[in-house]
């Protein structure tokens, strides 16, 4: 541009001074005639601005060059970019119908779940009723059971006291059974209420949530609360025997896994936590998962037990101890690592009373991982407040109650807890692990200690 008014300054200059040759005032003096020097640098001074106004024709032209270019390419990824927005706009189009078509399906579940747990409920209270009736039946024969008892019963009247006992237990079991039943669908019912609020929140999340609050608000309320059953009350006592242990409820009949009242011989009625496998079911002692209790308990709790029979917990020692004094035990032993592996892992045992700290003597029988209880020897129990051998204090080292040798720090399924990986081997040994016959730690997520009389088969 500098060129360019240079070059017309110098035109213009060269323009006035030919018009100033070429028409003088009418008073001037006749000019004298311009020499062909003078014609010469004017040509030389016109050429120069024309060279100059040249260059920077050129420079303004490769600068407007550039500049073009800049703008095709901003407008090329502006072009990506819109197609780009465009692609995902059509994948959350079509997420948005796939989640509306899966909540319709939830909600049409819910429906059905809700309708199935009020007939359950229904049929429960039925169940619950007569159950009340045909015991207040049973009282009834029952005194009358006691007087001709005392004058020469006939026949008859006492098969017909046997007949409604037989009934009214046939009948708890039907309950029991029907009560896990409306449990399971409980669950269910809230696992769709969850996925449905998740179905919200995505849709939300997505822009589209007037049209789901549209659909759903107006539907959308809690599952039902069912009311627990008393199932240890004062009928269980009533029988001089009952049920010595889960096999035994699972031969009469009663073969789903859940929560039961037992009672050994010569022991109080308590509930167990029952599990089905292998054509029977086992009796659960202990039950490590998530860390929610605190298995750095006393000794007086480890006697008698804690936590809840649907999570985490320790039976007792002293009901294991009720339980095992019947017959001959296996002890099956079940982990799970941190990267998912399943271990298992049988005994045939036998457990002391309290006097002799619940001492245990183990002898293995099979399993798919190395032993590392010591077998063929009398462990003792021993928590951080009662030492069961004066220079053995493991349970203050190594956390939680356990049976222990001679030595500290071999396996313990009772020790802290950790919801990740151990890494040191001082944490390890204060944690949940089994340890491998050459030492080596297996930091452990998940264990169950089960129970059952020996005339179970092993399985693999």
């Amino acid at each position: 541009m500098r060129a360019i008014s240079l070059f017309l300054v110098i035109v213009s200059l060269v323009i006035s001074s030919r018009i100033d040759q070429e028409y003088p005032p009418l008073d001037s003096p006749p000019p004298e005639p311009k020499s062909r020097f003078a014609m010469l640098d004017d040509v030389k001074i016109l050429a120069n601005g024309l060279l100059q106004l040249g260059h920077g024709l050129k420079d303004f032209v490769h600068k407007t060059k550039n500049q073009i270019n800049d703008i095709f390419q901003k407008l090329n990824i502006f072009d990506k970019s819109f197609y780009n927005l465009s692609l995902q706009a059509n994948e959350i189009k079509e997420e948005e119908r796939e989640l509306r078509k899966t909540t319709l399906n939830l909600q049409a579940k819910n429906e059905e779940m809700k309708n199935l747990s009020l007939e359950l409920n229904s049929k429960l209270e039925d169940l619950l009723e007569e159950k009340m009736q045909l015991q207040q039946k049973v009282r009834v024969l029952e005194e009358k059971l006691i007087t001709l008892n005392r004058s020469q019963p006939q026949g008859q009247e006492y098969q017909e006291v046997t007949f409604l006992k037989t009934f009214v237990e046939q009948q708890d079991l039907s309950i029991k059974q029907l009560f896990q039943t409306v449990q399971e669908q409980y669950q269910q019912l809230t696992k769709q209420h969850s996925q449905i609020k998740e179905m919200e929140n995505q849709l939300r999340r997505t822009g589209f949530q007037e049209t789901t609050d549209n659909s759903l608000s107006s539907k959308q309320r809690a599952p039902r609360t069912i009311p627990s059953l008393q199932l240890n009350g004062t009928k269980s006592e009533e029988h001089e025997d009952g049920p010595a242990d889960c096999a035994a409820l699972y031969d009469g009949d009663l073969h789903l896994s859940g929560i039961y009242p037992i009672k050994p011989s010569q022991s109080e009625v308590f509930n167990v936590y029952c599990e089905t496998k292998s054509g029977s079911s086992w009796t659960v002692i202990q039950h490590r998962m998530d860390g929610s209790q605190n298995f750095n308990e006393t000794w007086e709790n480890y006697q008698h037990g804690f936590g809840s029979l649907d999570g985490e917990f320790w039976l007792g020692l002293e009901k294991i101890y009720s339980i095992v004094k019947q017959s001959n035990y296996i002890l099956r032993i079940e982990l799970e690592d941190w990267k998912d592996n399943q271990r298992y892992i049988e005994y045939s045992f036998t457990l002391g009373s309290k006097e002799t700290d619940y001492t245990l003597h183990l002898s293995e029988i099979l399993g798919n991982i190395p032993n590392a209880i010591p077998e063929h020897k009398d462990l003792a129990f021993s928590t951080w407040d009662h030492n069961a051998k004066n220079y053995l204090n493991c349970p203050e080292s190594y956390s939680g109650g356990w049976w222990w040798d001679n030595v500290c720090g071999e396996t313990n399924l009772n020790g802290k807890y950790s919801k990740v990986p151990l890494k040191g081997k001082p944490e390890r040994r204060r944690g949940l692990y089994w340890k491998s016959p050459k030492g080596r730690l297996y930091a452990l997520k998940t264990t169950k200690m089960l129970i059952h009389p020996t005339d179970l088969e092993s399985f693999e």
